[in-house]
């Protein structure tokens, strides 16, 4: 889903699923099936972004597909590595939806159109796009207001993205430049791990432009424009926030050993996607994976805080597939940027 790191050995996934014999995690937000229940569905609200990124990769690899529909061939600036395929898996909930797979793709096509740097051309949302839009904005609001830390609040609020409609990568990625530097630029899906992690060094942020299917509006497999927006590109409104996603890459830059680059996936995981901070005695969230998720913002309640610990944090295992069940919690938004930062600084 948008950009982080997994465990050893598996590849980093945006918005394209394969199989685990080629070494991509399948992104599955569900714990026993294939699609959520309605139960699950419930209970998951938009559980997302386990976009994993793994010390190692074989970068070359490609996915046979067998139905012309459902493939984009790569093409232009960067394309293998920044652009591969868009591949939706049986499991998926618009898999049988041909009109679906084709907006898929229509919009891959811009991304894989674009050049790096250049203006980004506007996704065609269709009006039950925006309304699906609209509806999981409803369902984050309330979330929002009771969770998130103020540093996200404010960022919100500067951004001041529109409820009533998709807003296109462009103009947000204008609004998100003028306050950190921080660019959009689309992706249409498979990115190398250090393809996007390297990106953020340079203030560049690689999203996806597509929307999740209409029929599960609180449940997607995959990073899509709504996890990117009011996850990544809100806290990339904060200056703070900006400045840590940038160090975090220029750390990745420096890391050439595959397990110190486990390692500091870790802390990525544990801050950047699932951090928690202290604000007025109660736990509020900074993480995009909280913040894009109605249901991890819920379920947080329920977690074992931690100290605020980096290197008890290297350490730590997760399941990207379950709620957390342990976040490391720092004693406020301050103390948590100054002691990353410290430690994004000193990493060799």
């Amino acid at each position: 889903m948008a950009g982080f790191f997994c465990a050893p050995s598996l590849k980093f996934s945006r918005s394209v699923s394969t199989a685990r014999d080629e070494e991509v995690f399948k992104v599955n937000t569900t714990e026993t099936s294939d699609q959520p229940s309605k139960q699950g569905e419930q209970l998951l609200l938009d559980h997302v972004d386990a976009r994993p990124v793994a010390a190692e990769t074989d970068e070359g690899a490609t996915v046979d597909m067998k139905d012309e529909d459902a493939r984009i061939d790569a093409k232009g600036f960067g394309a293998s590595e920044r652009n591969s395929i868009v591949r939706l898996d049986p499991d998926h909930p618009g898999f049988r939806d041909a009109d679906y797979r084709a907006r898929r793709n229509q919009i891959a096509r811009i991304a894989l159109a674009h050049e790096p740097g250049a203006p980004v051309a506007d996704a065609p949302y269709t009006s039950e796009e925006h309304a699906l839009w609209q509806t999981i904005r409803d369902a984050l609001a309330p979330a929002h207001r009771r969770h998130a830390c103020a540093e996200y609040l404010e960022a919100a609020r500067r951004l001041d993205l529109p409820r009533e409609r998709i807003p296109q990568l462009g103009e947000v990625s204008e609004k998100v430049r003028a306050i950190s530097g921080f660019r959009l630029e689309p992706v249409a899906g498979l990115v190398a791990p250090r393809v996007f992690l390297e990106s953020l060094a340079d203030g560049v942020f690689l999203c996806t432009q597509y929307i999740r299917h209409h029929s599960t509006p609180l449940y997607t497999p995959e990073p899509d424009v709504v996890h990117e927006l009011l996850g990544h590109a809100l806290t990339l409104a904060s200056p703070r926030l900006a400045e840590l996603n940038r160090l975090f890459g220029q750390a990745v830059r420096r890391t050439s050993s595959p397990r110190e680059l486990e390692r500091l996936s870790r802390v990525y995981w544990f801050t950047i996607e699932f951090g928690v901070v202290r604000e007025d005695d109660e736990v509020k969230a900074y993480g995009t994976g909280l913040l894009s998720s109605a249901g991890e913002l819920e379920a947080m309640r329920a977690a074992r805080l931690r100290e605020f610990d980096l290197e008890e944090a290297m350490r730590a295992d997760y399941d990207p597939t379950h709620f957390q069940p342990a976040l490391f919690c720092a004693d406020s938004f301050d103390a948590m940027h100054a002691e990353l930062k410290r430690f994004l600084v000193g990493w060799n």
